[in-house]
Parts: structure tokens; sequence; C-alpha cells
């Protein structure tokens, strides 16, 4: 036997010796899960890494296995990863197998939710919005060009995940198909076993695959499939058995899983702040805990909706979600330790060995003050950094998707035709605005058109003048039956009794400039006493810190927009809707050695003294003003 060979028989020898004996299975007749043997229960928690700057990974982890946590959960967002066709990245905040080593290192088991969907309250449930550009596409089916998008993507995703696998010497013990499919209204078993086969490919035999979906029979006839292990999701309920009742009905064996575990509730701008109390949530755990079952708390750590990320509901009407995810979840938007998780802590002690040793505490806060913001320019002076190619031309609007800017902001441009002197309607479709628009005539702001709630404004105008609309894109839906969530002006506009037509679209693309430091001082304008502060325009500031930590943002007597601290989209901002008053701006973002910019889009009206203020504490359920 040659050298080459002998350390071939040797390592396949040494890897049967370390791996050979891990497994992670189903016994159905003691109605557990067996790993490496043994029955075995795990209590996860949910943790979103997309949520959280890569820097604070290694805290929230440790913070969740002081708990006493032996498992996470995790999903893993498509349109985050592969933003366009053929396009992925796996880099920075995005570093799934980074992320999933140091979990690994810490010793938690891990359950995966790579989807394709997610919802999460995430854009478009994780789902990335260039599948739009086929309008017919048929999302979550077996439609052609939805399953080659799939698959394609599953052929990136999963090779990652398989070196990963409990089986394979990696911390992954099962594997979710799909994600609460029950609740669609699709209801297509050739898309699920199109998922399980492909799965199945790549993950091999061994790996244990699930199901999710609600606790009713009817979530469960259409979200599980034979082959696929079904569990169920609920919060804290008076009666934990009664809740897994339909679970048994169509699974009568195996263990027992929830697999989300309410610990809280996520925000809606306009809505009150959620919250659950501490009793209640570990007095639902105890009684779920009580059954045998596994469980997994969803969420333990929210996070943050950064940039344009978060999703929206439709219940009844459109409903964006805020930018903060904290989902008053055990461990804060800003990983600290609650009451919450202390309690949890207690419960969690009595079924599984709790870690010696505090909890790791929460990271230093830091009031840095007020910081006084020029303004930079009017939104639409500024074209030719944030649009310099020539606009599209079109006779009816074309969708946000037409013109591939998936996310922000794009400009709708025509002109007047002829003089109104008097208040005249320029209105749309109930339902034609996605999301949120600004009216301009002439530069002048006019007032704002929004989804659902608000169809006609008056305006005025002189022949010739351009009215202008600033169509923000406020989160694609991201659960029920109404995917295909296209943004712009969806449908057409008039005046009066005049259907507009002719229209330039301009695709603005601010994040880019923003981030390789638009703008410089030398951009800041002249501002006279008489200067309007409505309408969309850029506000801009720096200061200095002699010291780093987290802090939190207030943007007291603005309105709505966005605030971008040294290039890096922090989110959107709504105090004068609510409940949420500030955004989290964690450590890394900062330096203590430099100027820090603030770069702040106002959409609807300025504070004449145009101040932030950094506190060091955040504020999420401020006074809530509806539509």
């Amino acid at each position: 036997m040659g050298y080459t060979s002998f350390c071939l028989v040797f390592l396949s020898a040494l890897f049967f010796q370390v791996w050979g004996n891990r497994s992670f299975v189903i016994d159905f007749d003691n109605n557990c899960f067996k790993k490496d043997g043994q029955c075995f229960r795990y209590i996860s928690g949910s943790i979103h890494y997309f949520r959280i700057p890569a820097e604070y990974w290694r805290d929230r982890l440790m913070k969740m296995y002081m708990t006493g946590l032996n498992a996470i959960q995790v999903y893993v967002p498509w349109n985050m990863h592969e933003p366009l066709p053929g396009v992925y990245d796996f880099k920075g905040d995005r570093d799934l197998e980074h992320f999933l080593d140091l979990s690994n290192e810490l010793g938690l088991l891990v359950i995966m939710r790579p989807g394709p969907y997610i919802c999460a309250e995430w854009d478009n449930g994780g789902l990335p919005p260039w599948l739009l550009n086929k309008k017919d596409i048929a999302l979550r089916t077996s439609d052609p060009d939805y399953l080659n998008a799939v698959d394609a993507w599953m052929s990136v995703l999963l090779p990652k995940l398989r070196p990963r696998l409990y089986n394979n010497g990696g911390n992954i013990i099962s594997v979710q198909v799909e994600n609460e499919y029950g609740s669609f209204m699709a209801c297509d078993y050739n898309y699920m076993r199109h998922l399980e086969v492909k799965f199945r490919t790549y993950l091999g035999d061994q790996i244990v695959l699930f199901t999710t979906d609600g606790n009713t029979e009817n979530e469960l006839k259409c979200g599980t499939l034979q082959g696929l292990y079904a569990t169920v999701d609920f919060g804290p309920v008076p009666n934990a058995t009664k809740a897994f009742e339909a679970l048994r009905k169509i699974q009568p064996k195996g263990p027992l899983v929830n697999s989300e575990f309410y610990t809280g509730w996520l925000d809606y701008w306009g809505e009150e702040h959620s919250t659950s109390s501490a009793e209640q949530v570990s007095q639902g755990l105890l009684d779920v805990l009580d059954t045998g079952a596994n469980v997994n708390m969803y969420m333990f750590i929210g996070g943050t909706n950064f940039g344009y990320w978060n999703g929206a509901d439709f219940k009844s009407t459109y409903k964006p979600i805020t930018t903060s995810y904290d989902y008053d979840a055990p461990l804060t938007e800003a990983g600290d330790p609650t009451d919450k998780l202390i309690a949890l802590r207690a419960v969690i002690s009595q079924y599984l060995p709790v870690p010696e040793g505090p909890i790791p505490p929460a990271t230093q806060k830091y009031d840095y003050g007020f910081v006084a913001l020029k303004k930079v320019g009017k939104l639409l002076d500024l074209l030719d950094i944030f649009s310099p190619e020539p606009p599209f031309v079109t006779q009816y609007p074309i969708t946000f998707e037409d013109i591939k800017q998936y996310y922000g902001f794009v400009l709708y441009r025509t002109r007047l035709i002829w003089d109104i002197p008097v208040a005249t309607l320029l209105s749309s479709s109930p339902n034609g605005i996605h999301d949120r628009a600004y009216v301009l005539i002439n530069g002048t702001f006019c007032g704002v058109l929004e989804r659902d709630h608000v169809m006609e404004i008056n305006i005025t105008g002189n022949a010739g003048e351009w009215l202008d609309v600033v169509v923000e894109n406020t989160g694609r839906l991201n659960f029920g039956a109404y995917f295909n969530d296209f943004k712009g002006i969806v449908s057409n506009m008039t005046l009066g009794d005049d259907l507009l037509t002719d229209w330039l679209v301009y695709p603005l693309n601010l994040d880019g400039p923003i981030a390789q430091g638009w703008p410089q001082a030398t951009h800041f304008a002249a501002v006279s006493q008489t200067e309007s502060y409505t309408g969309p325009a850029f506000y801009g500031g720096t200061f200095r810190i002699a010291v780093t930590g987290d802090t939190f943002i207030k943007l007291t007597k603005w309105t709505k927009g966005q605030v971008w601290i040294n290039g890096f989209n922090l989110g959107r901002y709504w105090p004068a809707r609510g409940p949420q008053i500030t955004l989290y701006v964690p450590e890394g973002l900062l330096s203590s050695t430099t100027y820090n910019n603030i770069t702040v889009l106002e959409l609807e009206g300025a504070p004449a003294m145009s101040v932030v203020q950094f506190i060091d504490k955040p504020i999420l359920n401020g006074t809530v003003r509806g539509v």
C-alpha cells in the first residue's frame, strides 16, 4: 500500500472513530429524539444572525448558552444572500458559516430553517424581490420559474450546511422544509415534495427534516407531508396538552415539538408596543415542558431590521413592521438580559443542567447628547448624485421591479399640461400606491398618499410645472396569501377626471453615495430664514466621542425618514406615528478617533432646530398616532 493510500485509510478510520457513532434520529416508539442512542430533549431559542452585527454574535450566543439552552434555531434569508440572480454574499454580517462555527464552539446545537420562504417578519418573507421580474410568477408553488430559482439557490446554500450536520461532525440536528406552509393558500403538495427531494439530495437520508405550522387541523392539513416530521407553534396557553391535540391527530407517535413558543410579539407602526409578562411566558414554558415536549422560544433575541429589511403584514389593511425587532424577547434588541430571561432560566433549570456562573452583563450604553444637523439639500435637487443615468420614459407608471430598483425610493415625474388654479384631487386607487408617496408641485411639498389609507390629496399648479411623486417601499408582505407585492405606483393616477400619462421614472440609489462618504461639509446648503423644512430633503452633521459604545438616536420633532451613521443605513424612523421613537446604534458603527457622520433623509417635515440626540436607553413604547 502506498503512502497516500495508507493516509486515506487512516483518515477514514479516524473519521469513523470520531464521528461514526454520532446520530440524531426520531424514536417513534419512545416518543423522543435520540442523540447518540440516548433519548434527548432540546430547549432552544431563535436568533437571527442577519439582525445582529457580527461582532456581537458571540456575546448573544454566550448569553443564550448561559441561560441553559442546548440549541438555537436559525433562519436563512435568501434575499439577503442572493441580492441579484447568481450574485451571492456571505461576507461580514452575512457570514452564515462563521455564525454556525461560533455556535458549535459554544456547544449549542442548531435547528436550521433555510426556507426558501421564512416569514420572520422580514421583507418578502425572505424571498428575493427579483423573482417578481416575471410578473405572473406563482411564488411558493410548483411554478417552473420559481422552482428553477429555488433549485439554483439551494445548490449554493445546502452544500454549506452538509458538513455541519450532526451526523457529519457538526451541530445541525434538524432542518426545516419551507415554513408554515399550511397558512398559505396554494396547498401545493408537489411543491413540498420537490423541496423534500432537493433537501435529501444535498443533505442525505440521515438528517431529520421537519415542518412547522400553526396548531390547528386546517393548517396542519396543507403544511405537513409524509416523510417530513410535523411540529407546531403556539405561545403561552392555558392548556399545553390540548394545544398539541391537532398535531397528535395527524402524527400519533414521536416527540412533541413546539417550534415557535412565543416569548413576545412584533410591533407595527401606528400600534401600541407589544409586551408580555415574564410570569406569563415562564409559566407557559413550564406548561409546555411538563408535557415532555421539545421547545424553541421565538424569539430569544429579536434584533434590528436595519436598512430596508422590515416586512409587512396585511390584516384588512397593509401594516408595515417597525425597525426594531426587539420582540419583547428575553434578550433585548441590544442584547441585554431581562427579568424575562431570569425567569425562563429558572424554569429551564428544572429540566436541564444550567451552566454555572453569571449571565454576561449588558453592553455599555452611552448618552452622547445632542448633535446639530445642517440642511444638505432637497432630494429633487440631488438627482445627479442619486440617479445619474437618464430616467425611464413610460406612458403609464411602472413598478420598482420593472426598473430593478427593489428597495428604498423611486421618483415618478410628469408635467402638468394645464393650469390648476383651484384645488383639484390627485388620486390613486385604494391599492394603487405601494406604499407611501410624497407629492410635490414645482418642488413644493403638497402632501402624502398612503397605501390603503390616503388615496387622494388636493393640489394646485400651473401648466408646465413638474408633478413629482417620490414613492417609498416601506416593506414587502411577509405572511399570508398576498405575495407578489410589487412596489411603486402600481395603477394609474388621475388628476380630477383626467388620467396622468407620460412619466419619467428615476431609480434612486441613496445608499451607494452615502456609503462612499456623501455628503461632505462642502455639500451643505446655505439655508435662509424662510427656507422650507417640508418635503424630502437631506440633513447632515458630524460629532466626536471619546469612547465608543452602544447608543440610541432620538429624532425629536422629526416626522419620518431614514438615518445613516458613517454610511450605514440604520433603518426607518417614524416618531410622528410611533410606537418606536429611537433607533439602535451598535458600537461597531462608531469611532472614537475620527469624526462620526450622521445623514438623515426627512421625507415630510424636519424641525426648524435640526437636532438629533443620542441617549443611553431605547424608547420603543412612545405615543402612538394612527393613520
